[in-house]
């Protein structure tokens, strides 16, 4: 594929990606003042747009087989949480802004917590495991089979975790 034509496709899917989350907080905010017929609205283009950016994903060849999207996945999270967020909390530390650097440091430890449960599913991949995950809604953290009675980065109580 053209260099320029792997860029468009790289710009679309990451546009597409952000449209698709922002919408869906925008559906959540609509809901939650009471128009319902708004929030739908916000949902379905939402829906659209994560359509589109898969589309660019496609493109992009970047889906693979599991093991190796376990890898990409895996290596992504290991990158995001070891660099990115660690330059995140010292940022916002230098600067002073504490809550900004709380949630750069609950996002990094959440990260560590996704790249384990990669790490566990690699090499468990044959395996017919299943399993339920808790996810606490206030920070992201994922909890592999055992429901906490409050989130061990955040401190939300249990009540704020949803079942998969």
């Amino acid at each position: 594929m053209d260099e320029k034509i792997k860029d468009a496709f790289h710009q679309a899917y990451a546009g597409e990606s952000k449209a698709a989350l922002r919408l869906k907080m925008y559906a959540k905010k609509a809901q939650e003042e009471g128009l319902p017929q708004i929030a739908k609205l916000f949902q379905v283009i939402s829906f659209s747009e994560e359509i589109q950016g898969a589309r660019a994903l496609r493109m992009l060849r970047e889906i693979k087989n599991t093991e190796d999207n376990l890898k990409a996945s895996f290596e992504s999270t290991t990158k995001i949480a070891g660099v990115a967020y660690e330059q995140f909390v010292k940022e916002a530390a230098d600067r002073g802004d504490t809550t900004a650097s709380t949630i750069f440091s609950q996002c990094r430890d959440v990260e560590d917590i996704h790249s384990k449960l990669y790490k566990e599913a690699m090499s468990h991949l044959m395996e017919d495991r299943e399993t339920i995950y808790y996810v606490c809604s206030a920070c992201g953290y994922v909890s592999d089979g055992m429901l906490p009675d409050r989130c061990p980065v955040c401190q939300a109580p249990k009540e704020q975790f949803s079942k998969f």
